[in-house]
């Protein structure tokens, strides 16, 4: 009988050593400084959000009781110390708020990326000040007639690279104005 038990114990050794049994080895979980400077920074550099990304990394960085923990060691409680923080230094809960989305964001990417198994839940202040306002059809009107074409198309909704990419052909007026009129 124990012949049969030690050679169910090798095979059973022999499957754990192959990784067929489910235990896995646990990844080392990088800190957030080493995240944001190892993997963020070069995936946001080419996006055309960089400058968001870019300010919210730099705060967070500046913050050492957050950017010095591993990335499975940030929790909610974390993210409110850091804002709570920022609160004191007399910023808005807005500016804030853009900051808890950027690291919200790039502990997400973690757990999109293998880094980390589960993203916490990072809560956003409340009382952010929302300031809304449409503009009228006369104040468009006003605007776009005492506006350089470049401007008024711009100004029309017209993301900058969108701007530059037009010909003439392509821009038609309502008051029946064909190209930029120049």
């Amino acid at each position: 009988m124990t012949k049969v038990a030690r050679k169910m114990e090798a095979a059973h050794r022999t499957s754990l050593a192959k990784g067929e049994v489910g235990i896995r080895e646990k990844k080392v979980v990088p800190t957030l400084a080493a995240f944001l400077e190892n993997r963020i920074e070069p995936w946001a550099s080419r996006r055309g959000s960089w400058i968001w990304y870019r300010s919210g990394m730099r705060a967070l960085l500046r913050y050492k009781p957050l950017s010095k923990l591993r990335l499975d060691q940030i929790r909610g409680e974390q993210a409110g110390d850091f804002a709570a923080r920022r609160l004191s230094q007399g910023l808005q809960a807005g500016s804030i708020n853009s900051l808890l989305q950027v690291l919200r964001r790039v502990l997400r990417l973690a757990v999109e990326w293998g880094a980390l198994e589960s993203a916490p839940k990072i809560e956003l202040l409340t009382g952010e000040r929302r300031r809304e306002r449409v503009v009228t059809r006369e104040e468009e009107s006003r605007y776009l007639t005492a506006a350089s074409p470049l401007l008024a198309l711009v100004a029309t909704g017209l993301r900058p690279d969108e701007c530059h990419r037009l010909r003439r052909e392509e821009i038609t007026w309502v008051n029946g104005c064909s190209g930029l009129c120049w």
